[in-house]
């Protein structure tokens, strides 16, 4: 298919990241870099879903390189809403809340930079944003030394995304990428899910049933140990509880 200003898209896969790998598949995403200079492909959610397994899982099949940089989507909706406004309210104005929602977003940078790879935040805009959210946000991010973009694609088409665009090519030829992997294939099934809960959601311990490390033993001795793990869980929280806004810390990831 196609966009309505021509622009190919490929369409191949859907599997949402809070119960899989969240990205469009391997095949799709090697045909695209094969016909054009620049490849964009989504992994759903945040860093703690699509993104962390973007790069544990699909880009260490060895079958598409890892990305040359990438683009972290935030609202001021979303901030508002982690900064403690209620969901009837995230359209009205809230400076406050959107420096309070901020910590959300701050930890999601900090996954990025884990995996060593050039990113920049695009702000997706809402018509109901005004100008002071709008600086507090930049303000924010230029106090963590990340690069922004504001994104007006929805309302302006192809040109409501150049200033993102042009952001994100500075990102590739002046950030130096040093991407790695999160965790070696030779940890145990347990010690990579500690990886991802302590190292990305910010857990503190994680904690299951008896029966649980039984089943995770069994697959271990049936060869399966070896392979990256996929974790389900709620897209609403860096946790495991989907009421937990902000940026919940010393949390105990629940495994069931």
């Amino acid at each position: 298919v196609q966009t309505l200003e021509g622009t190919p898209a490929l369409i191949h896969g859907g599997p949402f990241a809070n119960i899989a790998h969240g990205t469009n598949s391997v095949i799709s995403t090697r045909m695209a870099l094969r016909l054009a200079d620049f490849v964009v492909t989504e992994s759903g959610f945040g860093s703690d879903l699509g993104a962390e397994k973007f790069f544990n899982i699909v880009v260490r099949t060895g079958h598409i390189p890892p990305p040359d940089a990438c683009v972290l989507v935030a609202t001021l909706r979303a901030l508002k809403l982690h900064g403690g406004v209620k969901l009837d309210k995230v359209n009205e104005e809230n400076v406050e809340a959107v420096e309070k929602g901020f910590e959300n977003l701050q930890k999601h940078t900090e996954n990025l930079r884990t995996f060593g790879v050039p990113f920049v935040v695009a702000l997706n805009r809402f018509p109901s944003d005004t100008e002071a959210e709008i600086k507090k946000a930049l303000d924010l991010c230029r106090r963590e030394k990340v690069r922004f973009a504001l994104s007006e694609v929805y309302g302006k088409g192809g040109k409501g995304g150049s200033e993102l665009a042009q952001e994100v090519l500075k990102a590739i030829e002046e950030d130096e990428s040093r991407f790695q992997f999160l965790y070696p294939l030779d940890m145990t099934l347990l010690e990579k899910i500690e990886a991802v809960a302590k190292k990305i959601y910010g857990a503190a311990s994680v904690a299951m049933e008896g029966k649980i490390k039984r089943k995770m033993l069994k697959i271990e001795r049936e060869g399966f140990g070896n392979l990256p793990v996929c974790i389900a869980k709620t897209q609403y929280s860096f946790s495991d509880d989907d009421e937990a806004l902000g940026r919940p810390e010393d949390f105990t990831l629940i495994v069931t």
